[in-house]
């Protein structure tokens, strides 16, 4: 087998580490053959759930009449919270979330009953037909009404570093504020949906659109009563996840397989849109008090700050969604002398969940606030007073939680961008088109975002991995990471190909499933590559070990002297094909079959004491966002838009600068448009897509610069240097909403810092700027005195 090839320095084999391949689904999806959950062929005598929902936001049932849902055509059974064969509770830390409501309603779009009917359409016209007696009770359904009683799902937390009080007193000056932050839907293009199928012994298969698999298991096998080994979830793909399929598919599975197991029939459980909105949680919405200190330079000397978020009716994840929060709230800034308060509040509404950012994109928004106002009362640019703030290595280096922030390169990379971005002249280019222009008003900013990749609970960082090699080279690759579409099977099959020196298209990854991977962490917290990359090289890197010390025997070459390449496998002079040996290690009773585990390094946070290594390293991206707003109507464009991001050494640039722009869109949709309405009776108002607006392809603007960091490479050992990319792009999109609270400041010439909260809406706007020239003394066209221009 000796070949002149031996010799030759070949080309790597395709679609490796680093190759901006195509996502592994696409070729599908843009055929529309790429099946989700709802698309899996139906069992035959398959039944169709919908749920019947609380009309009142706090209530007892005193009553319910069932009989005209038990009479309506095609009703097969009604199930309440008595039919639950075990525990009635899905939630995921704290037993305070039911599957369907018993007694109490906590908030109008409960689910209270569960109808099964021979079709969805008769599921949902039947459930629409119960009579439900209500008592009214006392209901809180705001973040003020909560805070007033003390109403709060979790104990306040509160974090110091340093001496605030003191700080504050000596600071020469000193500014107050406050702002609020709105929630936001998930609406993913695929909404929950679950399907049970009955299998013998008691046992249970569900497919289920989920993040966390796992958690799905055991709430399932808790509400049937069972061992989680009689549960088995899968799931090949989400349409969207976004954090809400974290912990929330939990009821809708628990409730397909509750109604299965009664029946014995296969029962799917698909929620319509608006069912979707009423009855799941957003992101929290946040209302932010501060109080800083700085010197005449923009330092903070001290700050105070108040997070007070709205969680819903019970606790789902929102004690760690607000510590992440007051974890991140320096951003990119030492803060010497720091206090912040965070106050989880209870509320009579829907349970708020994991959402992109998980705390973080609030928290940044207040420091930023904090910064932008300090620079207005400055009078000077709040580029500048960042710069005064940030990080500096060796020197001014520990966050508020006591991690030391090893891998700062906010300086450099905000250098990069300004330069790049040619912030500096488009900035004063503004303000002259400001000066001239009564009506049309432009603004601009530049903000930088900072993220931790890890999840804080520690054990939740770990993954395991399984990679099989047929006799014909082809591989089967299985691990506990979920597919949403942000890629990452794509990467983790890259990461295996690399190591086994293989063309990508000889990988095929298996649907996410708990009977071959058990106990996986949710595919969350940007972590997904890091973990079930790094387990699967494990597993990879087992086999071609194996294979090489196979090889080496058999040609009598040392092991270090085995090379896998294109497809190939070089031992010394010999090549042969990676089939070739797959098949010979085989015949030779070689285990071809590996699994792979991992778990991050160097985590020792202590939630006891709120201190330590909360995260393996640091994310880092800055944006420079321009809009003009109209000052008649309110309406906004952004016009123009250059973000520069670290991805480390990314695993796929293609896939990753997908990910920054889809990310910062979604922020965007937060900043701008997307507003969530409740009425007096806490029902929720805006609930589908024809009152509830994301972004459309008309928002993106005409000018989206995106570049991944050049010189970025992760200092710690993450899966080949990479960083996760998943949420820290949605930061970036803050640049567009302190752009519009620029251009809102031009009509008091940049006197003022306007009064805006999150989302600017239209409405927002309007108000912002009318209040801004009441306060100003102008009225609208006034002319604007060229000296007192910023």
């Amino acid at each position: 087998m000796n070949d002149p090839r031996a010799n030759l320095e070949l080309e790597p084999a395709r679609g490796g580490v680093g190759a901006p391949v195509r996502h592994e689904s696409a070729h599908l999806h843009v055929r529309g053959a790429a099946p989700f959950t709802d698309d899996i062929p139906e069992l035959q005598g398959t039944l169709h759930a919908a749920l019947v929902l609380s009309s009142q936001a706090h209530a007892r049932i005193r009553g319910v009449d069932l009989a005209s849902v038990r009479a309506a055509p095609g009703v097969v059974a009604v199930l309440g919270a008595a039919d639950v064969p075990g525990e009635n509770n899905f939630g995921p830390i704290l037993r305070d979330d039911p599957i369907l409501a018993n007694e109490v309603v906590q908030y109008a779009g409960q689910p209270m009953f569960l109808v099964v009917a021979e079709t969805a359409g008769a599921a949902r016209r039947a459930a629409r037909l119960a009579a439900v007696d209500y008592q009214a009770l006392p209901a809180i359904l705001n973040i003020d009404e909560a805070l007033r009683q003390e109403s709060f799902v979790v104990p306040s937390v509160t974090l110091e570093r340093g001496d605030c009080a003191a700080a504050l007193a000596a600071a020469p000056r000193r500014l107050s504020g406050s702002i609020r932050l709105g929630g936001q839907e998930h609406l993913s293009l695929e909404g929950h949906i679950a399907y049970a199928l009955p299998r013998e012994d008691g046992g249970m298969l569900v497919y289920s659109s989920t993040q966390h698999p796992g958690q799905v298991q055991l709430a399932v096998a808790r509400a049937l009563g069972v061992a989680a080994h009689r549960v088995t979830v899968e799931c090949r793909r989400l349409g969207g996840g976004f954090g809400g399929k974290e912990t929330q598919p939990a009821q809708f599975a628990c409730a397909a397989a509750i109604a299965a197991r009664a029946l014995d029939r296969a029962v799917k459980l698909r929620l319509d849109r608006d069912d979707d909105f009423m009855i799941t949680g957003k992101r929290h919405d946040f209302r932010v008090d501060y109080e800083v200190g700085f010197d005449g330079g923009g330092r903070i000397l001290g700050l105070e700050l108040m997070l007070a978020s709205r969680c819903g009716h019970s606790a789902d994840l929102s004690a760690l969604v607000n510590d992440r929060a007051m974890a991140h709230a320096d951003n990119w800034y030492y803060l010497e002398n720091v206090r912040i308060v965070s106050h989880r509040c209870r509320t009579h509404t829907q349970s708020n969940t994991a959402f992109r950012g998980f705390g973080v994109l609030q928290a940044l928004t207040a420091m930023e606030a904090v910064i932008e106002d300090i620079a207005q009362d400055l009078r000077v640019d709040a580029a500048a007073v960042r710069r005064s703030n940030f990080y500096v290595p060796g020197v001014r280096d520990t966050a508020p939680h006591g991690m030391k922030i090893e891998d700062f390169i906010g300086r450099e990379l905000f250098d990069d961008l300004e330069a790049s971005a040619a912030y500096a002249a488009r900035r004063a280019a503004l303000r002259a088109w400001n000066a001239a222009n009564p009506v049309i008003k432009r603004g601009i900013a530049m903000t930088p975002a900072k993220l931790g990749i890890s999840f804080s609970t520690a054990f939740l960082n770990q993954a395991s991995a399984q990679v099989h090699i047929y006799t014909d080279g082809s591989v089967l690759l299985n691990h506990g990471g979920v597919e949403m579409g942000q890629g990452l099977f794509t990467k983790v099959a890259q990461v295996v190909a690399e190591e086994l020196g293989i063309d990508i298209d000889r990988l095929r990854a298996l649907p996410s499933d708990t009977s071959r991977v058990p106990n996986a962490s949710a595919t969350a917290a940007s972590t997904g590559s890091d973990l079930n990359g790094k387990a699967a090289q494990a597993a990879a890197r087992k086999l071609k070990a194996r294979l090489a010390a196979f090889a080496a025997a058999r040609f009598q070459v040392p092991p270090e002297a085995v090379r896998f390449q294109s497809n190939q496998v070089h031992a010394g002079a010999t090549v042969l094909g990676f089939a070739e040996l797959a098949q010979m290690a085989y015949q030779s009773r070689v285990q071809l079959m590996a699994t792979g585990f991992y778990r991050t390094p160097k985590l020792d946070y202590d939630p006891r004491t709120r201190s330590g290594r909360r995260y393996l390293y640091f994310a880092y991206g800055a944006a420079v966002s321009e809009v003009a707003i109209d000052t008649l109507t309110g309406e906004t464009r952004l016009l123009r838009v250059d973000i520069l991001h670290d991805a480390g050494k990314s695993l796929n640039p293609a896939i990753d600068r997908g990910q920054v722009e889809g990310g910062f869109v979604q922020g965007m949709g937060w900043v701008t448009s997307e507003e969530l309405v409740w009425d007096g009776a806490g029902r929720l108002r805006t609930h589908g897509p024809a009152t509830y607006k994301i972004p459309v392809a008309g928002d993106i603007p005409p000018e989206f610069n995106v570049r991944l960091y050049e010189r970025g490479e992760n200092v710690e050992d993450s899966i080949f240097r990479s960083k996760g990319v998943g949420e820290p792009p949605l930061m970036l999109a803050l640049s567009v909403f302190f752009a519009i609270r620029d251009a809102v400041s031009s009509v008091a010439d940049y006197t003022l810092a306007p009064r805006l909260n999150v989302p600017a809406t239209p409405e927002q706007i309007l108000r912002s700027v009318e209040e801004l020239r009441e306060r100003s003394g102008r009225c609208r066209g006034d002319a604007v005195d060229p000296s007192r221009r910023g």
